[in-house]
């Protein structure tokens, strides 16, 4: 079968290790389904993945993506939960200290079919289309559990999203703007706080720029570039909610504001299955859609993730079988 695979690790040139070509066929062990992968979406996982920030110990080569939607065994519309759970846990799947991310340790769903943990499957509403599911598991979903899980945000809550374009960012505005929340963000170019207005952000502002006053709460993925202003725009007694680095992992930490002003700093990787099952509710129920800049081909997933790593996107990059 067709897949995107990652053989080697580059930190340089992290395209040099990806392959796009034939490779081996799943098999599902007892409690794992296989699924036709109808839609698959990009995503920086991939990339720090082939740059070699991911586990030490994974195999190579092995099928890259996290986000994925398809149809199962039984012809069930499906998306996918790509938190791969110790079959023992039964807690939230997010604190097993066994958890990896789908294409970790297990190939993942650039591919035109991918083997995962039958509890993993999650309904795909009719209404949804397969290449607007691949975008909920991973970005939607970590957007969903930082915005309202962890941030708390409600309707009047202003919440500051570092960063306009990416996934975790539109899903930010989308579903905030949903449920009554103020959504501030920041954006390297006019173009895309151009966008995130219209999306439905409240406001734009450049990196760093002063805002009108500190928000209840900052949504951060970005990491050192923007840590400084993350720390001086959320207001005494708020909250920054982390769920990446894509600038870096060694920002300032103002130590003497985080005790003075009673701030929380709270780390999130990806939600839980029922975390993106009310998510999948929600964008259903409120009609949401996530931003696709283009689907392309999966055979084409190398020029995709050359358009990700040029910075040119504005939504997600969605590979189709």
């Amino acid at each position: 079968m067709l897949a995107a695979t990652m053989n080697r690790v580059d930190p340089d040139d992290p395209l040099a290790g990806l392959q796009v070509g034939e490779h081996p066929e799943p098999t599902a062990p007892e409690g794992w389904s296989v699924v036709t992968v109808r839609a698959a979406s990009l995503n920086h996982h991939d990339i720090w993945s082939l740059r070699g920030h991911g586990p030490r110990n994974a195999p190579l080569p092995r099928v890259l993506g996290s986000d994925v939607a398809g149809v199962d065994e039984s012809g069930n519309e499906v998306l996918i939960h790509s938190l791969i759970n110790d079959p023992a846990w039964t807690g939230d799947e997010v604190l097993d200290p066994r958890i990896s991310m789908l294409s970790d340790f297990h190939d993942g769903g650039l591919a035109e079919r991918i083997a995962v943990p039958t509890r993993n499957l999650v309904p795909k509403p009719a209404g949804l289309s397969f290449e607007h599911a691949a975008c909920l598991p991973t970005a939607w979903l970590t957007a969903y559990r930082m915005l309202f899980v962890l941030a708390g945000a409600t309707a009047g809550t202003t919440v500051l999203m570092q960063g306009a374009g990416g996934g975790v960012a539109t899903a930010v505005i989308m579903l905030g703007k949903a449920a009554g929340v103020r959504v501030w963000v920041t954006g390297r170019s006019e173009e895309k706080r151009e966008r995130a207005v219209a999306l439905g952000a409240a406001a734009a502002f450049p990196p760093g720029a002063r805002l009108p006053e500190r928000v209840d709460a900052v949504i951060e993925t970005v990491g050192a570039a923007t840590w400084a202003h993350s720390m001086k725009a959320v207001r005494a007694g708020g909250i920054i909610v982390v769920a990446g680095m894509t600038s870096g992992s060694h920002p300032p930490l103002d130590i003497e504001r985080v005790y003075l002003a009673n701030l929380r700093i709270v780390g999130t990787t990806m939600g839980s299955r029922h975390d993106l099952e009310q998510l999948v509710r929600l964008v259903v129920d409120q009609n949401l859609r996530p931003p696709i800049h283009e689907v392309i081909p999966l055979a084409e997933t190398q020029a995709g993730f050359q358009a990700m790593l040029a910075g040119d996107l504005f939504g997600k990059l969605v590979a189709r079988p």
